[in-house]
């Protein structure tokens, strides 16, 4: 946190410069009403001590203690005027630092470094864990640098004036007023201990009130469609009401605290009344530039004492979310482009050819536990494999490996005999056209979704790629065609529509490798005949993997793989794992089951070859 605040230490010196100057401008107005006060004291009573100037300034000797008196009002109404205007210039430049750059910064800085963390950071973290970092805990960082590091060193700074100038005055006074001060230090230290695991507990309960908030709005269909609306509120309401619990604990504590503090302030106080009253009556310390000076400073140095409290509790707060956003500052890339990166596509080549290599590839999650086991896969370019495998066999985690979602723990992968880890990622990624199981659509135009991966296509090289996904024949049919704009998530689209889209914008890229997760699965027959000729079409000269399930896909594979607890059990071609009586057999004729007879007695005018 000070590593940071030392980045932007001109705007903090400037925003200290501020407050040091505005507790300067304290200082003379109280001196020049003390002084006020022993001239008007003296003329009133010439017995009483004569007033003692400052910095040997006497006014002229013909000047009338009116005069004197309306000069130093003067004085110290000029002191509240530039308090004022200092104060003005110091809100209007904090708020342009402190809003305007340094948090905008940090949280352009934690959306940075979220895009280049690996999926595993995700698997780990949940929605709300991730929009809070973003969000509320980028503001604990504001805090700290406004609330904390600031205002410490302005009190600090303050402190010391205050206490100088009380020093000044009167050593022993100073001394048996401030008694009681080592008592405030003593407070703050416990209170900060009571409270910081609090706001550690605070901010995990807001965690689970927004991932609350966020699923309930992502699962809005399922929620009214099973009607859990009830259920639904009367769970959001637990997490919101455990966050309320958590801080109304908290507030007990602040609210204990601070008249604990408030207290000891006035404590010193009665003591400067009593001793300093004493030393005024016996004529060892003038009134004005003494006792009323004094009471003003030790009022002064109480605020700033008491101020010790917000700042304690400020600390708390801030530790606690900025410690969440450091975790992803400085959390390791797993996933990096090497220090010099080989090219996948050396010019005059356009693309790459498309070859890929597994060599004894395992991989694991978590220490100990292999999703992946020994994988030999070699695939020649242009060729089509389809994956099978019950769910957890390791089919959408081998295809992770290709474009680095994630690295081998084992083994190697390669793409056209180079290995992935030594490759440009961004010009491997290009390389490789993705429709992932869930197919994400942004709120944005239908033509800019497609493009997402391509900003620059042309929209000729758009509707092409529709056309190939079959989706240019329902994208004309929307109210504005291919600039209709599209809802959160797709929403006024069907699945099947969200997949096609997603299949042509992993098309627009002209990849020599596919990877298609059951690209089919929310897609209907019809028109699941349709996509899969069409892309029969699109894999030609490319390197395709199909995560599927039906034997209508799984047919034109060139390569079938049969997976299962994250090894290979079968490899083949539908055709000769249809004869060999293993997993892929059991479930092809699984599936063929669900087809109903039919009784062509009843169609006797039926050709033979429909007939077969």
């Amino acid at each position: 946190m000070l590593g940071l605040s030392w980045r932007y230490r001109w705007g903090c010196l400037v925003l200290i410069a501020y407050q040091l100057a505005n507790a300067a401008l304290v200082l003379v107005a109280l001196a020049g009403t003390g002084l006020a006060i022993d001239v008007i004291r003296y003329h009133a009573d010439t017995t009483a001590r004569p007033p003692a100037f400052p910095l040997g300034i006497v006014p002229p000797s013909d000047w009338s203690p009116m005069r004197t008196v309306t000069t130093i009002a003067g004085l110290v109404l000029a002191c509240a005027a530039a308090r004022a205007i200092v104060s003005y210039r110091f809100a209007v430049d904090k708020s342009r630092f402190i809003q305007g750059q340094l948090v905008v910064d940090l949280r352009a800085q934690v959306y940075d470094k979220m895009q280049r963390l690996s999926f595993r950071f995700f698997d780990t973290n949940t929605v709300g864990s991730v929009i809070n970092r973003v969000t509320g805990d980028v503001q604990a960082v504001r805090q700290f640098v406004d609330g904390v590091l600031l205002q410490v060193v302005v009190v600090l700074a303050s402190l010391s004036f205050f206490l100088a100038y009380m020093l000044s005055i009167h050593v022993i006074l100073t001394l048996v007023a401030l008694a009681s001060t080592p008592l405030l230090w003593i407070a703050s230290i416990v209170f900060s201990r009571i409270v910081r695991p609090a706001y550690d507990r605070n901010r995990e309960l807001f965690d689970g009130m927004v991932l609350a908030l966020s699923e309930n709005v992502q699962g809005v269909h399922v929620v009214k469609g099973f009607a859990r609306q009830e259920e639904e509120i009367a769970r959001f309401a637990k997490a919101n009401g455990a966050v309320r619990d958590q801080q109304h604990w908290i507030f007990e504590r602040v609210s204990i605290y601070t008249p604990i503090v408030g207290f000891l302030t006035q404590v010193n106080l009665v003591v400067l009344l009593g001793y300093g009253g004493y030393l005024v009556m016996t004529e060892q310390l003038p009134l004005g530039t003494g006792l009323i000076v004094f009471a003003g400073l030790l009022q002064q140095f109480s605020n700033q004492v008491t101020s010790m409290a917000d700042i304690a509790n400020s600390v708390q707060q801030s530790l606690t979310g900025a410690r969440r956003v450091f975790e992803i500052l400085d959390a390791p890339l797993e996933i990096e482009n090497p220090a010099q990166p080989r090219l996948l596509v050396i010019p005059p080549a356009i693309r790459a050819r498309g070859a890929v290599q597994f060599e004894q590839v395992s991989f694991a999650y978590k220490p100990g536990e292999e999703v992946l086991k020994e994988i030999d896969l070699n695939v020649a370019p242009g060729q089509c494999v389809a994956l099978l495998g019950a769910t957890g066999a390791g089919k959408s985690t081998l295809l992770s490996l290709l474009p680095r979602f994630y690295d081998a723990t084992a083994g190697r992968v390669l793409v056209d005999g180079i290995d992935v880890r030594e490759l440009d990622l961004e010009q491997l990624r290009r390389a490789i056209g993705i429709v992932f199981q869930e197919s994400f659509i942004f709120s944005t135009t239908v033509a800019e979704n497609i493009a997402f991966g391509h900003p620059g296509a042309t929209r000729q090289q758009i509707e092409r790629a529709a056309t190939i996904a079959a989706a240019d024949g329902f994208i004309r049919e929307l109210s504005d065609g291919y600039d209709t704009i599209l809802g959160e998530y797709g929403a006024n689209l069907s699945g099947g529509q969200r997949q096609r889209l997603a299949i042509a914008r992993a098309l627009l890229l002209d990849p020599a490798i596919l990877l298609l997760d059951d690209p089919t699965a929310a897609i209907d027959p019809e028109t699941e005949e349709e996509i899969l000729s069409a892309m029969q079409q699109a894999m030609q000269g490319r390197t395709s993997f199909v995560i599927a399930h039906r034997l209508s896909t799984l047919r034109r594979a060139d390569l079938v793989i049969v997976l299962e607890a994250g090894r290979i059990v079968e490899r083949g071609t539908h055709a000769e794992l249809m004869r060999r009586g293993g997993h892929y057999q059991q479930a092809a004729r699984m599936q063929l089951q669900n087809y109903a007879p039919v009784d062509l007695t009843e169609f006797p005018d039926m050709p033979q070859g429909e007939r077969v």
